[in-house]
């Protein structure tokens, strides 16, 4: 991380924790007490590093389409109400007048949220056969140990959505794969079917109404926690660019090849340009201007799809 990358020092909150992109704070004054600041940067990463330069204006965007997604997920689209870890980002002043909690050289990219007792795994679900999971099935006829079945092709969709768990390293070591058995271990038999089950719901949901937008989600990851009353909780991001791939559904339904089928709206363009231009020894190279402004524009034009 570059000194331009650093934590930025906030009135009212102290920098507790700096994760691959965002940074997390507690608050300083008593009348904030049981919340934390969520702030997210324009630091991108691929194959656990965070790569130089940013992607300008990259935290706003990420904070608008998760805001967007938890206003969904808590009814807007029609179903139950999911628990998330957004709280009031106002307090009364003094005078009466309410007063934000997010400084305003952050506010639109920081959001208030309630502190939560957070669960150590990384709760993917995969829709369509894509990435690591391609390179598996390839080679066992398994994703993440799961049997599907044969004759799938890159980028098809599966027969049903998959819960794929993951263990959650700290930040600069490797996530790890880990069967349902393992998540049991973790976290006990009944959490851990809440989890497949919350998971695999929020997808569903999730992947319908991109649909409707002409947006195909193939796969993405969510981190819960439990709050104060023992209730899981939908914690972090949810469902943005960088915890998600979302592909054009017209070019996936004509493209003729996997890259044409799989034309992304992420950062795979990045993940694609180091593949090409790194031997995943040592430290990444900079990222090529052209490379971060396609990018950010990708990041954009997903949101004004999604949410208009």
């Amino acid at each position: 991380m570059t000194d331009a990358d650093a934590p930025l020092q906030l009135d009212g909150w102290r920098h507790v924790y700096s994760g691959k992109v965002r940074d997390l704070y507690e608050p300083l004054h008593p009348e904030a007490a049981g919340r934390m600041l969520v702030v997210a940067s324009d630091r991108v990463s691929a194959f656990d590093h965070v790569l130089d330069p940013g992607i300008p204006g990259k935290g706003t965007l990420l904070t608008a389409l998760s805001l967007w997604w938890f206003d969904q997920l808590a009814g807007a689209d029609g179903g139950r109400s999911i628990p998330n870890h957004l709280a009031a980002d106002h307090v009364l002043g003094d005078d009466g007048d309410p007063v934000s909690l997010i400084p305003a050289h952050v506010a639109d990219r920081a959001m208030v949220v309630r502190s939560l007792d957070m669960l150590p795994i990384e709760c993917v679900v995969r829709g369509y056969l894509t990435g690591s999971g391609w390179a598996e099935y390839t080679e066992l006829g398994t994703v993440c140990g799961i049997a599907l079945p044969g004759g799938l092709s890159n980028g098809d969709r599966l027969p049903a959505p998959i819960f794929t768990p993951a263990y959650k390293a700290p930040l600069g070591a490797h996530d790890e794969n880990i069967t349902f058995a393992q998540t049991v271990e973790l976290v006990g038999p009944e959490r851990a079917e809440q989890l497949r089950d919350l998971s695999l719901e929020i997808y569903e949901r999730a992947a319908r109404q991109a649909e409707q937008k002409g947006v195909i989600l193939a796969d993405t990851k969510f981190e819960f926690g439990i709050d104060a009353e023992g209730v899981l909780t939908i914690a972090d991001e949810v469902l943005t660019s960088d915890s998600s791939r979302y592909w054009d559904a017209a070019t996936w339904q004509n493209g003729t090849t996997p890259g044409e089928r799989m034309a992304s709206f992420d950062k795979q363009i990045v993940r694609n340009w180091l593949a090409e231009n790194w031997d995943k020894q040592g430290q990444p190279p900079a990222l090529p201007d052209v490379i971060v402004q396609q990018t950010a524009a990708r990041y954009q034009e997903l949101l004004d799809l999604l949410a208009g």
